[in-house]
């Protein structure tokens, strides 16, 4: 093929090194499988140039999805627990995904029941839709649980 993308036909190695040096271009084998390769005459500083851009551009595209952490107590106050709700609300509408930790301490430890009921709680709040990615778990002294956006 030459530069403007037309084909040439089949042509010698030596024959297409010939036509794309008149040129001042370069010779590019394309796909080395088929029998005869194909091969392309183009500047190959500019074909980097576009393949570098094109691939920047695609990279852009790509949404970094990042774990954000929300960290509960277990007497926590209702206006802090409404605040905390928002800013899982605004962690998870971004596409991110937020991990919900609730903190036991001392005797907080023997009533897991009101803990999972404070999380339930915590979970209603949420104006997003979400679901749960890991059901709500107790890890040592706290209780751990993973939400994600519904799409």
């Amino acid at each position: 093929m030459d530069e403007n993308g037309k084909q040439i036909g089949i042509v010698e190695t030596r024959r297409a090194l010939e036509i794309a040096q008149n040129k001042g271009l370069d010779l590019l084998e394309v796909s080395h499988n088929l029998n005869p390769p194909v091969c392309r005459i183009l500047d190959y500083g500019k074909y980097q140039y576009q393949k570098q851009k094109r691939e920047q551009k695609a990279k852009r595209k790509i949404k970094k999805m990042e774990l954000k952490g929300i960290r509960l107590s277990f007497n926590i106050g209702k206006h802090d627990l409404e605040f905390k709700a928002k800013q899982a609300d605004k962690f998870l509408s971004e596409g991110h995904k937020v991990k919900i930790e609730l903190i036991l301490k001392g005797r907080e430890h023997s009533h897991l029941d009101l803990a999972f009921q404070e999380l339930r709680a915590f979970q209603s709040l949420l104006q997003s839709r979400f679901k749960l990615e890991q059901s709500p778990r107790k890890l040592g002294d706290r209780i751990i649980t993973i939400l994600t956006k519904v799409n």
